[in-house]
């Protein structure tokens, strides 16, 4: 059970990393250690809580994850600001919540379904943030 363990957090800090990395080459503030803190905190947390179900010290576990939903959306909404008539950080907070959604799936054995989503995750961030970008701005700009 150790060498999985190590295996899942290993797992979880890895894709968060990915969705960081992604974030840093876009010079966002959160990157690369938030999102892999993140994922390894959400993964711990489970991991944590279905070890003392399985010793019977807690009655079932699934209240982690309404804590680490609820927990995620009070950290998102600190990032996200409103200022000069424009609302930021919306995307982040988004990508934060589902990178512990993602430490959830490792650290409940969910592998494929967090990589996958992973997978799900940078294409929203490249692949619609480019058309986002490419097409969306220019009508902005237009209606100006």
């Amino acid at each position: 059970m150790a060498l999985e363990t190590i295996f899942q957090f290993l797992l979880a800090v890895f894709l968060g990393a990915l969705i960081g990395l992604e974030r840093e080459t876009k010079r966002k503030e959160a990157g690369l250690q938030t999102y892999s803190l993140v994922a390894l905190g959400s993964c711990l947390l489970i991991v944590i809580a279905l070890l003392l179900a399985e010793d019977g010290v807690i009655p079932e576990p699934s209240s982690i994850f309404l804590a680490i939903g609820l927990g995620m959306g009070f950290i998102g909404a600190g990032v996200i600001f409103h200022r000069e008539g424009k609302t930021e950080g919306l995307t982040t907070a988004a990508g934060l919540w589902v990178t512990a959604a993602l430490g959830l799936a490792v650290g409940t054995k969910l592998y494929f379904l967090a990589v996958f989503t992973t997978f799900l995750v940078l294409l929203i961030f490249v692949g619609l943030g480019f058309l986002e970008k490419k097409i969306f701005k220019q009508k902005y700009e237009e209606i100006k």
